[in-house]
Parts: structure tokens; sequence; C-alpha cells
């Protein structure tokens, strides 16, 4: 039995010594049995939670999702810990060395006009720490584990810093008209190789011209996936009422629902 202090209320230092307590012989089997490898799915959930949480505007599953996200930070550590490699008190003091490397403008002598300076300082101060000497190391220092269209956006806006872009958004626009025509040679061909490159090239033109639109790409695809589930859920309904299965209809037949569908929901 562990010698663990109940308390009216908790804070971090508690919740180190929790983590502690559960990788420990007397604590839980399962918890004991992790590595970072098997929790790296749960941590990416817990982050998307704590995104919807935002989404939602709600304040109280915000502040149970962020306290899941902080778990898994803490869990991480633990494992660490345990390998003496480091600890959560590095983990801190890093990111406050680097909070502060990376604010002159706050903690030094540097001025700023405004947020754009601030965000341009950023970027050559993380370039110069993390010892990147060529844009190509920016590029490949963004995250393979991104959702791709995520991915994308940040590769496409940081090959504009060094000058490789279009000059302005019908170019981008252009391209994916041309990326069309690409992907359209290709499937006549029947090469599903060259159809998943040519389809691949129309996804990046579109998430460029999402950038230079200044809309989020991912953010953009998420919104017309909501749209069709609700749009299908309509379809369905409308199909229902008329006493019909759906997968007894035609295509055609089930494009007839849909625009009602459409109708009906106004968007």
């Amino acid at each position: 039995m562990n010698d663990f202090k109940f308390k009216e209320n908790y804070n971090i230092d508690d919740l180190l010594e929790i983590m502690a307590i559960l990788r420990s012989p007397q604590g839980c089997p399962w918890d004991m049995e992790q590595t970072h490898e098997s929790i790296r799915k749960d941590f990416i959930e817990e982050v998307y939670e704590a995104v919807e949480a935002i989404d939602l505007d709600d304040r109280d599953l915000l502040r149970e999702e962020l306290g899941d996200v902080l778990l898994q930070v803490a869990f991480h550590c633990q494992i660490e810990n345990e390998n003496n490699n480091f600890d959560f008190n590095d983990i801190c003091d890093e990111l406050c060395k680097k909070l502060i490397v990376r604010h002159p403008h706050v903690f030094g002598q540097v001025t700023v006009s405004d947020s754009g300076e601030v965000l341009k300082n950023w970027d050559k101060i993380k370039k110069e720490t993390k010892g990147q000497k060529t844009y190509a190391d920016t590029l490949e220092s963004v995250a393979k584990s991104l959702p791709a269209l995520m991915r994308a956006q940040k590769l496409g806006k940081r090959a504009m810093r060094a000058g490789m872009d279009f000059e302005n958004t019908q170019d981008a626009f252009d391209c994916i008209k041309n990326e069309t025509q690409e992907l359209e040679e290709a499937m006549k061909n029947g090469d599903k190789l060259q159809i998943e490159e040519e389809l691949g090239d129309l996804l990046f033109s579109c998430v460029n011209t999402a950038r230079h639109l200044d809309i989020d790409a991912e953010e953009a695809l998420t919104k017309a996936s909501e749209k069709f589930i609700k749009r299908f859920a309509e379809t369905e309904r409308l199909v229902t009422l008329s006493g019909v299965d759906m997968t007894t209809l035609s295509i055609d037949e089930l494009d007839v629902y849909w625009r009602q569908a459409k109708n009906n929901l106004k968007f």
C-alpha cells in the first residue's frame, strides 16, 4: 500500500506523484505495461477531443479534455523519468528557456511594430536554435505525423518564405485546373501509381489555393464533411418517409432526394 495522501484539491505535483504510483510495482497493471508507442494514438485522440471542446465552445468540457491532454504529457514524462532520461521539470525548464529566447521583444532589447514582425523573428530564431541551415531543412522538420492537409499547408507556407510560391491566387487556382487534366489523362491510361501521384498533386494544389485564400484546408474539409453528414441524414429521412429502402434506389433516384435535402437544409 502506498503513502498517498488524499486532498480537497490537487496540483501538478500531485498528478506527477499519482502517475509515478500508477506505474510502480504497487500500481496499475495496465499503466505499467504502457510504452510511448502503445499510448501514441491516445495522445492524438485527447488533443482532438480538446479541439472539439473548443469548437463546441464548451468550457467545462474543455477543462476536462485539457486535463486528459496533461495526463498524456505526465504519462510520457514518467516513462522517461523511469529510464533516467528526463522528467517533468526538465520539460518545463526547456520550454521556459525557449519562450524567453523566442520573445526577445519581451525579455530582451528587440523592438517590434506588430504581430507580423513577431512571427518573422520567431521563425528566424527557431531556424537558428534548431540548426536549420537551409529552407529545405525547415520543410523536412514539418512533422510527418500531421494530418496530410495540415502538413501540406505548412509545407507550402514554409516554401513561400524562400520565395517559391504562386504570384497570386489565380495562378494557384489555375494549377488546380492543370492538375485535374493530368489526373484525367492518368485515369485514361489506367496506371494506378500514376493516378495516385496525380491525385496527390491535385490535392496539394487545392491546399495551396486554400492558403492563398487565407483558408485553413483542414478546417474547410472538416466543415464539408459535416455538411455531407447532415445532407445524407436528411436524404435518408426523406427516403424513409417515402417508405423506400435507400439501397434499392439507383444513384439517379437518390440524387432527386439529395437535391430535395439540400433545398430543405438551405446549404
